[in-house]
């Protein structure tokens, strides 16, 4: 979270466990229901929305830190995380208005001057996510891209971009993989290239091309419960997807 400084007053003589001015800000995203999702935090007392993160300890990489806030608040490890652009503008945001803000929780004097704040996007399954606030929050829960409110700090500001790496990475990031399930039709795997790229794909034209990557098994099972046909499930042939994403082969113009 963006400047502040959650340490409790260290003794005298004691410093702090965590780098000064340095923050985590991460973009955790899940696909649900044809949509793609982006994990917030509510903080205590408050309407107040923002992204997971945090500082970074002394004895930890900046990939580690990383690696702890995430696993703190989805409950999962081996998550697949980009590092995707460091925030180091010098007013980035309005800290006078953050504190007036959150002064029940967190004391003016204890957020940092200016903060630099490395961003990373994580894609997560789903279904196995634990959504957990921490210890300034509430709730932590999934909001549709679509639907994010006026965040606190520079956060609207952090998701678009890194929405945007994520559409230019999607041609060589196992992005289909890491945000699907085991199973999927390919109308689902459309619909989530479609959300990420913010535009419709003809269908025809997007089966002939994933088809024909040969990066998918078809099972012999159909998706049940829709009001049509039902369609086929797929899986990954991950070692053909990889080979693809070394190559580029799944840019869409």
């Amino acid at each position: 979270m963006s400047g502040k400084n959650i340490t409790a007053k260290q003794p005298a003589g004691k410093s702090s466990p965590f780098l000064s001015e340095l923050t985590l800000d991460c973009v955790i995203l899940g696909f649900h229901e044809d949509q793609l999702k982006v994990l917030l935090l509510r903080w205590r007392g408050t309407q107040e929305w923002s992204l997971p993160g945090g500082p970074i300890r002394k004895e930890e990489s900046v990939d580690q830190a990383a690696c702890r806030i995430l696993k703190e608040r989805t409950g999962l490890k081996d998550i697949f995380l980009q590092q995707f652009q460091l925030f180091g503008d010098v007013e980035r945001y309005n800290r006078n208005e953050i504190k007036e803000k959150l002064k029940h929780l967190v004391e003016p004097e204890k957020w940092f001057e200016r903060a630099v704040s490395v961003g990373y996007y994580a894609l997560v399954d789903y279904p196995k996510v634990a959504p957990t606030p921490d210890a300034f929050t509430e709730e932590c829960q999934w909001w549709g891209i679509d639907e994010i409110p006026s965040l606190l700090f520079d956060h609207n500001h952090l998701i678009k971009i890194a929405l945007e790496s994520l559409r230019i990475q999607l041609s060589w990031q196992p992005i289909g993989y890491k945000l699907l399930p085991e199973q999927f039709t390919l109308p689902e795997l459309q619909r989530l290239y479609e959300t990420i790229l913010g535009r419709t794909l003809d269908p025809r034209n997007f089966q002939r091309k994933m088809l024909g990557l040969g990066i998918l098994y078809r099972l012999e099972t159909r998706r049940k419960g829709g009001a049509h046909k039902a369609p086929y499930l797929y899986r990954f042939n991950k070692q053909h997807y990889k080979a693809m994403l070394t190559k580029g082969s799944l840019f869409f113009s």
